[in-house]
């Protein structure tokens, strides 16, 4: 089953501030990788970029941050168009998720994913058949 990865794991990845949670996040991408049942969304390149760029301390040079998304467009990224919007707005009703958490789960249904990896939604909740899977709480070789 593919895997949908928000962009907080692959920040952590990056995130040297934090040294056994990036080896996971890490681990995790790694896994992904090899097992080519990835997908992620626009937002979720913007948001890596942003924080990347501006947040971390040190962070990457706009380049770099760069080079990785490029590489990351290998997992095929959900764009948002008004559909998406409409499937997040439901899910933000009907599960009081934030509309970034609402689109991020949309995202993940659009691209067909059974599982959302993340640390900003409950591990193990299920919104429409996504499952939440926080990877600081589960092994890489865990993951489908």
């Amino acid at each position: 089953m593919t895997v949908f990865v928000d962009a907080n794991v692959l920040v952590s990845a990056r995130d040297g501030s934090e040294p056994a949670k990036q080896a996971s996040a890490y681990a995790c991408i790694e896994h992904l990788w090899r097992s080519g049942a990835r997908r992620l969304s626009a937002q979720v390149l913007a948001e890596y970029y942003v924080t990347t760029t501006r947040k971390l301390r040190p962070g990457l040079a706009p380049n770099e941050a760069r080079a990785d998304i490029d590489d990351l467009r290998a997992w095929r990224p959900v764009a948002i168009d008004g559909n998406l919007l409409d499937a997040a707005w439901s899910l933000e009703d009907r599960f009081s998720l934030s509309f970034w958490d609402a689109l991020i789960v949309a995202a993940a249904r659009e691209a067909d994913c059974g599982y959302l990896l993340t640390e900003d939604l409950q591990d193990g909740a299920r919104y429409d058949g996504v499952v939440v899977v926080d990877p600081f709480h589960s092994p890489a070789g865990s993951l489908p």
